[in-house]
């Protein structure tokens, strides 16, 4: 038995789906689905019962679940670990940062920096929520700035803001629009980018999209966000962003991710908001509960943090 077959039972057992799970480990089903067989093999009991429809814990696989989250996670916790035990006077804290974050968050991460200059060497890690979380639980990072919801074993979540977010539509069609309705977009093809490159919660934007009656939807296999501009801009489709993009744009600030994008408001797209639809992309702060606790050796960092994060942004 070698850690990676508990980690590829706890992630079956965490979707109860052998494909779920195999795109969240990046691989094929049919090679994750012999890994979990050769650990039932080697154990000496069945983890699953299974077919065509539908994946259960065995009693055996339920009985298995909290021992394999301890056994991966003290296996995890190794390297920050051996840097809390080497007691190094000034220690190096990664802060994991997601694409499109907002720039009142960026600088309170600056003044963060700046007030635990003397511990702590803070220093920012890019990537998308999925990968921080993960990062976080591993011990990887100290700390995330991720878009929410997190549901996650040993995190805790600080929410910070809601950031509106609009439709991105073609300059052809919607140019001189203040805004747009759900029920004006029912023939036309909603596009996103690859899976794996939105936070989660535009799994739920495409469960409201449906519900308004907008049933073609476009998935590119890339996430350049750019070439979801480029299919906007042809016609007859439109997609979601953050509002501010198109304000950013407009004022000729390209720094942030989205804008650079392509997200412009006068050009071949403009980023308007809902009139019958409010969505908000949540941001928040996730850390190790027990990193955090007194004692643990992130204890001073995240009560700098939480306090500095609690501030309202401008």
């Amino acid at each position: 038995m070698e850690i990676f077959h508990l980690r590829y039972f706890m992630a079956v057992a965490e979707h109860l789906s052998f494909s779920k799970a195999a795109r969240q480990l990046h691989m094929a089903t049919s090679p994750l689905s012999q890994r979990v067989r050769d650990l039932e093999h080697e154990l000496g009991q069945r983890l699953f019962e299974r077919d065509s429809h539908h994946v259960e814990l065995t009693r055996a696989g339920a009985a298995l679940l909290p021992v394999a989250k301890d056994v991966v996670g003290r296996f995890d916790d190794i390297p920050w670990r051996l840097r809390q035990e080497m007691c190094l006077e000034r220690k190096t804290a990664y802060v994991g940062v997601t694409p499109a974050l907002h720039p009142g968050l960026r600088e309170q991460l600056t003044r963060l920096e700046e007030r635990c200059a003397q511990e702590f060497d803070v220093k920012r890690w890019p990537g998308n929520s999925a990968n921080l979380v993960a990062a976080v639980q591993r011990g990887d990072l100290a700390m995330a700035l991720v878009h929410l919801p997190v549901h996650a074993d040993r995190i805790e979540v600080l929410e910070l803001m809601h950031e509106p977010l609009g439709a991105l539509l073609p300059s052809a069609e919607f140019g001189s629009r203040s805004s747009v309705s759900l029920n004006e977009l029912t023939d036309h093809t909603y596009v996103c980018s690859a899976p794996g490159t939105l936070p989660t919660y535009f799994e739920q934007l495409k469960v409201r999209l449906r519900a308004a009656g907008i049933r073609k939807e476009v998935t590119l296999n890339i996430g350049d966000y750019a070439s979801v501009r480029e299919m906007v801009a042809n016609g007859s489709a439109f997609s979601i962003t953050l509002l501010r993009a198109g304000r950013d744009a407009a004022n000729g600030d390209t720094g942030d991710p989205a804008v650079r994008s392509g997200y412009y408001g006068a050009g071949p797209c403009v980023v308007v908001p809902f009139r019958d639809f409010a969505p908000a992309l949540p941001t928040g702060l996730i850390w190790r509960r027990d990193r955090a606790d007194l004692g643990g050796d992130l204890h001073q960092l995240v009560r700098e943090a939480q306090s500095m994060f609690s501030e309202p942004v401008e």
